[in-house]
């Protein structure tokens, strides 16, 4: 295996166990979790709620028991998306490629114990992408305006910083570019310094603390500054375990979700330049107390609850970017692909051999403008 699959498999497969993990907790407190629990979640848990057919939110979904979530599914079709062009994406993608992955094919869904189309999982922030671009026939460009500002897009972006790899200025703005079908503001924001981030991770000496300045560098308005004060705080704590009450003090005044998290005001998840999603710079606190760990990483991102299953899966794609595939316990691999029935290395291995046939053509492309512009610059 190369280093760049090792990388993009890590990656990948990183983001799904990540995810997995998190689905358990989302949407708790870390002491409701640690009173359904026993303690803190260290591994693969049964749902909080096992009369999960009758909990919230608003479908019966068996999260937990190493399932999978929306995160992945959607990560999943956009690595299809990305075989099926073969090239770099933008929001016209969206409109011809995404959509059909959503809307056109069946597919196991670990929480509905079911073969259905992932349209009838994804949450209503990504069915906005089918019924602005299929049904309201809306500019794709401009089709994210009005959706709920959330981590919708940054949390399955990832593939973009894989096929941008070493280059985080291209990822971010591919993945700009990308997102604008899906999402405005600060979650469309999000989603490119997401992108960013995979691909600085992917560059070979990165670590945890070059990522946060290359997120640092691009992000703007709100974005900035929620990963700046979190990450600031983040430097001073060792572990993961007593760092919540610190971080969430650091995100609380960025962050338009309330801290009773199933209880938002009217001001939430709206548009803003001085707000910011919570799940990247959160991802990004637990990645610089684990110091590029991930196993920490992905434990700090479950623990804190909230949307516990988004912040791990991030974490874990950078995380798992950074230390290859060996850095994903095996063990949670395996239990995971087991119970999703799932294959969480083959997308990876997909997307780092779309990764190698892009960049071959952006050098070719590139070569080409250096000698025309040579040309033009000839006396």
């Amino acid at each position: 295996m190369t280093p760049l699959e090792d990388r993009a498999t890590g990656c990948v497969a990183g983001a799904a166990v990540g995810d997995a993990l998190g689905g358990a907790t989302e949407g708790w407190t870390p002491e409701q979790i640690v009173d359904r629990y026993g303690g803190r979640v260290e591994g693969i848990v049964p749902p909080y709620n096992e009369d999960w057919r009758n909990a919230r939110p608003i479908a019966p979904y068996h999260k937990g028991d190493g399932h999978i979530t929306d995160d992945t599914l959607m990560t999943h079709a956009l690595i299809r998306v990305y075989e099926k062009t073969g090239g770099h994406l933008g929001a016209y993608s969206m409109a011809e490629h995404l959509v059909p992955e959503l809307m056109g094919e069946k597919r196991w869904i670990p929480e509905l114990e079911a073969e259905a189309l992932p349209l009838q999982r994804i949450f209503l922030a990504e069915k906005w992408i089918v019924a602005r671009l299929h049904y309201g026939h809306v500019d794709p460009r401009e089709a994210g305006v009005g959706n709920i500002v959330n981590c919708g897009a940054a949390m399955y972006v990832a593939p973009v910083g894989i096929v941008n790899a070493a280059d985080p200025d291209a990822a971010y703005a591919e993945a700009i570019d990308l997102a604008g079908a899906h999402q405005s503001s600060y979650g469309r924001e999000a989603a490119g310094i997401m992108a960013a981030a995979v691909a600085e991770a992917m560059r070979p000496g990165a670590t945890a603390d070059s990522v946060v300045a290359t997120c640092l560098r691009l992000a703007k308005d709100g974005t900035r500054a929620a990963i700046e004060s979190v990450c600031e705080a983040a430097a001073g704590l060792g572990h993961w375990d007593g760092s919540f009450e610190t971080l969430r003090a650091a995100m609380r005044p960025y962050d338009t979700v309330a801290d009773t998290y199933r209880d938002q005001g009217l001001g939430a998840r709206r548009p803003s330049r001085v707000h910011s999603i919570e799940e990247l710079p959160l991802a990004l606190a637990f990645l610089v107390i684990a110091k590029g760990d991930y196993r920490d990483t992905v434990l700090g991102g479950v623990n804190y609850g909230r949307d516990a299953d988004s912040i791990a899966s991030m974490g874990g794609a950078i995380a798992g970017a950074l230390g290859g595939l060996a850095s994903v316990p095996q063990e949670w691999v395996e239990q995971v692909a087991t119970a999703s029935r799932t294959d969480l290395v083959a997308p990876g291995l997909a997307i780092a051999e779309v990764a190698r046939r892009v960049h071959a053509d952006d050098l070719a492309r590139r070569r080409g403008h250096e000698a025309a512009f040579a040309d033009l610059d000839r006396r």
